[in-house]
């Protein structure tokens, strides 16, 4: 079974999640999702369906957060790479 570090949908680090993971359908922790991207086996923003847009929806809260918008770039640069939004993943 793989381990994850960060969320396979968003990129944030599992260790800082408030929710200690997302949920599952039948209740269970979900190991590689955020509590704020995955509830009851599904994800919370259905709008965001590709990795360019979680990309623009992630970068724009951690400049709300305060970050500049440069490191905001290079802390979701990866995001195309993470387990969701791989080719035929999902």
């Amino acid at each position: 079974m793989t381990t994850y570090k960060n969320c396979q949908s968003c990129g944030m680090p599992l260790k800082k999640d408030p929710g200690h993971g997302g949920t599952e359908a039948n209740g269970n922790k979900s190991l590689k999702y955020f509590s704020y991207c995955y509830v009851g086996g599904q994800f919370q923003k259905p709008e965001i369906d590709t990795a360019e847009k979680m990309q623009v929806f992630c970068k724009g809260k951690l400049m709300e957060m305060g970050f500049p918008g440069f490191l905001a770039g290079m802390f979701t640069k990866g995001i195309p790479n993470l387990e969701r939004w791989k080719k035929g993943s999902w």
